[in-house]
Order: structure tokens, then C-alpha cells, then sequence
């Protein structure tokens, strides 16, 4: 009877420790469009988000990419994928957001106006009136970016800002960033919430300049825009070297190399 209950008394309290470190464990949200989580079968394009657990102690935190091809700031809300995020998150969870590719139409009832957001970090807003007669109230890219940062930290989880990752045009022998436009509306807006911030768009920026236009090509296999593995494991690296850069972010104790 006596070992009947010691096996008993031991099962519990490995089942109750297990729990206990299921239930304290972090896990790092990804939200972002197809530059951080692609869906195309191996060999194809990639998005870094799907590579980035390659780079953390996995058995530490977990990694839960919720990035949607196709979406907006505006979009990845208005078709509630946001609050599936936040039906989740908890105190000590990390949240990662990488926008700015699908922002860039004037922001309509049409086709490509669906998910276009007004540029800028203001508060200056459009009302459009939909077929149904349902108003939808846009905001600038700032205002949605604002708005994941604070709805995160209500949680009492941690917003990582990300500006974009760069696109595979050139000129004069160095690739276009992302300046005056929104990788800069992403750091403006992560300072002023004293979110911490990575200059994804500088960072790989600054590895395609060093390595050259002929030798990035391969990276995009079929446009400008979206990578393969290889381009996608550049960036994903740029993201953790960016957060190595952020000496306060306690997301580093989770890096496998810190």
C-alpha cells in the first residue's frame, strides 16, 4: 500500500512540475505578411519567421508564427487574426511584428484599396463606406503598429517593432531601404512606446550591399519581394543580431548564441 502511494505521490509531482513548466514557459509570437511566414512547398519561397526558431533555445520558449501572406497592419486586424494572437498571449510572451509591404495602396473599397493604410504615424483617418453600407474607419500605418504595441503590452507581454525586410531593387550599387517611409514609421512609432526595435531592413541592407546585386539575385527567385531559404535564413539572422543590438531585451537569454 505504502509503494502504491509513494509511485502515486512521485507521478503527481512530476505531472504538476511538468505542467508548471509548460504553463511558465514564454512563447514569441511572429505576426507579419509573406516575407516572414510563406506557405510554398520546400525549395520555393520562405518567409524568415518560419526559420527563426533555428536561432532560440526552443525547450526555453516557445515559437508560434500567426504572419499571414497577403495582410496588412490593417487587414491582419480587420479579419480578426489579431485577437486570435491576443486570446493567447500572456504575461511574459513575446511579440514580434514585421509590416509594411501590403500598406503601401490608397485605401478604398476597391481591390488593391482593401488593405491600403494612410501613410505616416498621425492619427488622421478615412472613413470608407462598403457595398453593405458598413463604415470602416482607416488609420495610418503608425496608428496599427501603436495599437499592437500597446494592446500587447495590456497583457503584460513584450513588442518587438521590426522595420521590413528589403526588396531586391537597386540603385547606384546599393540596395533601396526603407527610409521615409514605413521601416522609418516602425521606428518612430517602437521609440515613442518605448518598444524595442530592430532595424531589420538596415541590417540585411547593409549584407546585400557588402555582398553585391548579382550575388543577392539568387536570393529572389521570382520577383523582388519574397526569398528562398537561403535569402530567408539571411534575414532571420539579421533579426537576432538586431535583438543582440537591444542590450535591456530579454529575449536574448533565449538565443542558442547570445
Amino acid at each position: 500500500m505504502n509503494k502504491i502511494f509513494l509511485r502515486s505521490t512521485v507521478l503527481f509531482v512530476l505531472l504538476s512540475s511538468f505542467i508548471w513548466m509548460y504553463q511558465s514557459k514564454p512563447t514569441l509570437y511572429i505576426i507579419g505578411d509573406s516575407t516572414v511566414r510563406n506557405t510554398t512547398a520546400p525549395g520555393g519561397l520562405w518567409g524568415w519567421g518560419s526559420i527563426i526558431g533555428d536561432f532560440f533555445d526552443t525547450t526555453k520558449i516557445g515559437i508560434s508564427n500567426q504572419a499571414m501572406a497577403g495582410r496588412s497592419t490593417r487587414t491582419f486586424i480587420k479579419e480578426g487574426r489579431w485577437d486570435k494572437v491576443l486570446s493567447t498571449l500572456k504575461a511574459g510572451d513575446y511579440v514580434m511584428m514585421q509590416f509594411g509591404h501590403n500598406e503601401g495602396s490608397r485605401p478604398d473599397t476597391s481591390k488593391n484599396g482593401y488593405r491600403g493604410v494612410l501613410r505616416g504615424i498621425g492619427e488622421d483617418t478615412v472613413v470608407l463606406t462598403w457595398a453593405d453600407g458598413k463604415l470602416e474607419t482607416v488609420h495610418s500605418y503608425g496608428w496599427y503598429i501603436r495599437k499592437f504595441i500597446r494592446d500587447v503590452k495590456a497583457k503584460g507581454a513584450n513588442p518587438v517593432v521590426l522595420s521590413l525586410i528589403p526588396r531586391n531593387d537597386w540603385k547606384d550599387g546599393k540596395v533601396l531601404r526603407s527610409v521615409n517611409s514605413f521601416g522609418q514609421y516602425a521606428a518612430e512609432v517602437a521609440k515613442q512606446e518605448s518598444a524595442w526595435f530592430v532595424d531589420l531592413n538596415g541590417i540585411t541592407a547593409d549584407k546585400y550591399d557588402a555582398m553585391g546585386a548579382d550575388k543577392v539575385k539568387p536570393f529572389f527567385p521570382q520577383e523582388h519581394t519574397h526569398t528562398n531559404y537561403d535569402g530567408a535564413r539571411i534575414n532571420a539572422a539579421s533579426v537576432t543580431e538586431g535583438l543582440q543590438l537591444l542590450k535591456d531585451c530579454s529575449l536574448n537569454k533565449y538565443l542558442l548564441f547570445h
